[in-house]
């Protein structure tokens, strides 16, 4: 055990190779982001969430539908001060 401790510690090409291959799966995935391929892998990864949802009752993979405004109260507010406005605005006409 303490020999492969110090030999960790003196070869470094270890951590060489977990950068080189964080950084390039990186890469891959800003590429990918945007194919075709990946947005039919999402949509299949949703279905498959969806499903088990509804067979299993999986509540905590289903999504609020309100969650964002809880997340961004600043948009939230600007959102809804907007609607208002144009609630008024139409109201008026």
């Amino acid at each position: 055990m303490l020999d492969m401790l110090s030999q960790m510690a003196t070869d470094r090409l270890w951590i060489y190779t977990g950068i080189a291959g964080s950084l390039f799966g990186a890469a891959f995935l800003f590429w990918f982001k945007d194919t075709r391929m990946a947005i039919w892998a999402v949509g299949k990864f949703d279905s498959a969430c969806e499903s088990l949802a509804k067979r299993w009752g999986w509540t905590w993979l289903q999504n609020e539908p309100d969650v964002w405004r809880k997340k961004y109260p600043h948009v939230t507010k600007k959102i809804d001060e907007l609607e208002a406005r144009i609630k008024y605005l139409e109201e008026t006409k």
